[in-house]
């Protein structure tokens, strides 16, 4: 296997700037998940890499070569498409078989290798069918299989899982977690699923605009994000975000939203006391605010009054939608909470893990 390596990346479609001065590195047998919107720029990355698209400016490398100008052939890559791209005449073995025979592999190894792949994706049983007498899921994992024949130093998934049904994704996504675990292979995978990318990577690479805007592990990413949008991505229901003040009194630092005041925690100090009398924006995620009935800690200095304005029960949680004045809120919580629509309540904020961003940078202060 091999590592990955974007110096300067750039991508320029006549005028329209689709990626614009990447730099990143994807370590040898590293999952890295490309993850932004539609038009962040990831899929045309993953593209360049694999050799469909031609390099504007900047270098990619792949091991210690060069690959600019080299030919998607001659990459040692696999790639696995969205739309799974079989041939419909060719049974489940010649389509896995096919690129092997290209490269005139011996008919010896191409068996092997076909049934060893077959094996490890559990589709010993589908070798005669043709790809019509297959399920999506089953048409996936001979896409998969299609490209673990070639054993190559790089795997490359473009939106794999995005053409499957919500529980059969969830199935698969163990799958390619497991598959990436056996074959200790580098995994380069795209998508626009932020909860794909915080289950199956080892590292997240987070893009918008054309621009990388964060890269670390799932958690890291999570507890900090490096700015407003990777905060409001990543993590779902979305974080709360709430234009508002910080103002000190007694020594203390409070959020002053208007139509609620919550302390700061003293370890935020360092980082706000610039911010004084300032604008900012305070970022709260919605399992961070707490029914006050099941809360230790909760006090007058972290306690919100507030409206309910729907309800979403989801079985072992429930999405409880708030209006604090002029402020709407989410809330995750327990299925203990139970409230009504129309009902005032009181919810504690966590404040411990809240974050706050620079209106104009849209950068994270703390």
């Amino acid at each position: 296997m091999a590592n990955v390596i974007l110096k300067n990346f750039t991508k320029k479609f006549k005028d329209v700037t689709a990626v614009d001065n990447v730099n990143l590195e994807i370590k040898d047998k590293e999952f890295a998940v490309l993850v932004g919107p539609s038009g962040c720029g990831k899929t045309t990355t993953l593209r360049a890499i694999a050799g469909l698209e031609e390099v504007t400016s900047g270098e990619i490398y792949i091991g210690d070569r060069l690959v600019n100008d080299v030919q998607p052939k001659d990459r040692d890559i696999a790639m696995v498409f969205q739309n799974y791209a079989l041939y419909p005449h060719m049974d489940v073995y010649n389509n896995m078989a096919f690129g092997l025979k290209l490269r005139k592999f011996p008919k010896k190894e191409i068996d092997q290798r076909v049934q060893e792949a077959a094996e490890i994706l559990g589709i010993e049983n589908l070798l005669d069918r043709k790809p019509k007498q297959l399920s999506g899921g089953q048409r996936q994992r001979v896409a998969v299989g299609r490209a673990i024949v070639r054993k190559p130093k790089v795997f490359l998934f473009d939106e794999p899982l995005s053409n499957l049904d919500a529980k059969l994704r969830v199935a698969m996504r163990a799958e390619i977690s497991k598959l990436h675990r056996r074959l200790e292979a580098t995994i380069i995978y795209v998508t626009h699923d932020q909860v794909e990318a915080m289950t199956m990577a080892n590292r997240i690479f987070i893009m918008n605009d054309g621009r990388l805007q964060q890269s670390g592990s799932p958690l890291e990413v999570y507890k900090k994000p490096a700015n407003k949008f990777v905060a409001g991505f990543i993590g779902s229901p979305a974080m709360n975000f709430i234009d508002s003040k910080i103002i000190k009194e007694n020594g203390d630092y409070f959020i002053d939203a208007e139509s609620f005041k919550v302390k700061l925690p003293q370890s935020f100090y360092s980082k706000i006391s610039a911010y004084e009398g300032k604008e900012v924006i305070f970022g709260v995620r919605p399992e961070d605010i707490h029914d006050k009935k099941f809360f230790s800690e909760a006090s007058p200095s972290n306690t919100l009054k507030v409206k309910v304005d729907v309800i979403e029960p989801l079985g072992a949680e429930v999405f409880i939608y708030l209006a604090c004045g002029k402020h709407s809120l989410i809330g995750k919580m327990d299925t203990r909470t139970q409230v009504e629509v129309e009902q005032n309540m009181e919810v504690v904020v966590d404040m411990e893990k809240t974050h706050i961003f620079d209106p104009k940078t849209l950068l994270t202060i703390v």
